[in-house]
């Protein structure tokens, strides 16, 4: 058998036909050496191996041959150059973050996983078009343990959300005191509980006070009594605390600071201060001003919390804002410059911008025979606020039927409030303390609501001084009008709107004027 086909090999190599119009022509080539058989050339005894790939185009890619050449109805299965050899999907590095509101709605929102707290607020911001003030903040919340802190804005999402139980789950709402150290620290940090505060009589400036808790050279301490909750037990032991960068120390003996005499209660590396939200009798706290430092790595455990309780609202946000400052420094610092800086490179503009539709608008007045406009700026400025009040005049004399009825419920001064932000309705004073708490506590944050007692009454909630207060504003009927005020008729206004808009500007008889409204979002 190897002799006949090498001699057919030797046949083909002395002669090669090849027909030209019609004539058979004889090309002598160069005889052909039998080559010794190779793995690669098949042997009449072995079985020829058929691949079932052919290259494509030149190209590295393999297809079957068994598919037919049919377009692909499904192209994002497929390769990146268009094979219609199914290739696995490619995994992305997005997570899904489910978001909540105060009214108990969510958002489900894909991010990537470098996205930070603030980003994320950036974005549900611009979801559901709200106002962005530099106040929205995420809110890590756990419902069994009954803890919740704001996350700071640069810390990563995707990793907060790794270290939360499944019953855990993210809030969405504002808290003005988040930077609020920055403008006035003397406010969050009293001279009696900052240690180099007593050795200098108190004679630290703001500027140095700050300095000393940014400088990573320095070593600032708070210091002051705190009630701790034994571990296992129901019962709270009062001690003397040492707040330091190295961690949450108590003395042993009295007030002394002596190395021998402190004990490490907790690092701040690896743990995050909450805000205890459960009612103190829950723990059987002394007092009402309690918090939380939870290692990173709980997520339901109870037993590894480190329970404590302030005498006062004043020294627990001492002791929360200085373990924030002692924890992350200058990250701090430089996340409250970010919103500074974009609004110091806005460029200036010595009028508001307005629209080309507003541009194109001119006051007129009809009241002679022919309109004109009115070029005066002060002139046109003053018909508007006339208009406007005969305006308001006229709508709250007219009901939804058309009769004359100033204390008519539908009556446009009654209901017009309801569609502000700072407006929520019928919330009791529970309610409304809780959402002050929440959104910061600090001076002039506000919102109306419905009065308990008077249902045709309404009361001003407002926070100064880290102390809640409320103000009753009560109607007064005066020649058939209705108007709203809150000294008993001296200063009345047509609608709460007004009422608002003056308090913004002067302080009256409140102890400070409005400056924060307190915002529930629907996300």
């Amino acid at each position: 058998m190897n002799s006949s086909m090498e001699s057919v090999y030797s046949t083909q190599a002395d002669t090669a036909r090849l027909l030209n119009n019609g004539h058979a022509h004889r090309r002598h080539t160069p005889p052909l050496l039998p080559s010794p058989p190779s793995r690669d050339r098949p042997r009449p005894s072995q079985p020829m191996h058929i691949h079932a790939v052919r290259c494509l185009q030149k190209k590295h890619l393999l297809r079957p041959a068994s598919l037919p050449a049919i377009p692909n109805p499904f192209p994002e299965l497929c390769s990146p150059d268009g094979s219609p050899v199914l290739c696995p999907l490619q995994t992305s590095n997005d997570h899904i973050v489910k978001v909540w509101s105060e009214d108990g709605a969510g958002k489900a929102v894909e991010i990537p996983a470098h996205m930070t707290a603030r980003d994320l607020c950036q974005l549900l911001v611009y979801k559901s078009h709200c106002v962005d003030d530099n106040a929205w903040t995420l809110v890590e919340h756990h419902h069994a343990l009954g803890l919740e802190r704001c996350l700071e804005d640069h810390e990563l999402v995707v990793q907060v959300q790794a270290s939360m139980s499944s019953d855990s789950k993210f809030l969405f709402r504002k808290n003005y005191a988040k930077y609020e150290f920055f403008r006035n620290p003397l406010n969050f940090f009293p001279e009696q509980m900052v240690a180099w505060c007593q050795e200098s009589d108190g004679s630290i400036p703001q500027s140095q006070l700050l300095q000393n808790f940014l400088n990573s050279s320095s070593c600032p301490e708070i210091q002051g009594y705190l009630h701790v909750k034994e571990p296992g037990r129901r019962s709270w032991k009062k001690l003397y605390m040492f707040l330091r960068r190295s961690g949450l120390y108590y003395s042993t003996k009295g007030t002394s600071k002596e190395p021998r005499h402190l004990q490490l209660l907790s690092d701040l590396e690896d743990s995050n201060i909450f805000t205890v939200i459960t009612g103190r009798k829950l723990h059987n706290a002394p007092t009402d001003y309690h918090f939380c430092i939870k290692p990173s790595k709980v997520t339901s455990d109870g037993k590894e919390l480190k329970m404590l309780c302030a005498e006062d609202e004043q020294s627990r946000t001492c002791w929360m804002t200085a373990f924030r400052l002692l924890k992350y420094g200058i990250l701090l610092y430089q996340s409250y410059n970010v919103p500074q800086q974009r609004k110091s490179n806005l460029p200036p503009f010595s009028a508001p911008v307005r629209s080309a539709s507003e541009n194109s608008l001119v006051a007129m007045d009809f009241s002679g025979r022919t309109g004109r406009v009115i070029e005066n700026p002060l002139e046109a400025q003053s018909a508007a606020l006339e208009e406007g009040q005969s305006w308001r005049k006229r709508s709250q004399r007219m009901n939804v039927l058309g009769s004359p009825s100033p204390l008519h419920p539908s009556s446009l001064s009654t209901v017009i409030h309801r569609t502000q932000i700072w407006f929520h309705g019928r919330v009791v004073r529970e309610d409304a303390h809780k959402m002050i708490i929440q959104q910061g506590q600090v001076d002039g944050l506000f919102l109306l609501r419905d009065s308990q007692s008077n249902p045709k009454a309404f009361v001003l909630t407002l926070c100064h001084h880290q102390k809640i207060k409320h103000f009753q504003i009560l109607p007064c009927e005066e020649d058939g009008q209705v108007f709203f005020s809150l000294d008993d008729g001296a200063t009345k206004f047509t609608d709460l709107i007004h009422l608002v808009e003056f308090y913004q500007l002067n302080r009256g008889l409140l102890p400070c004027k409005l400056k924060h409204p307190c915002t529930a979002v629907a996300l």
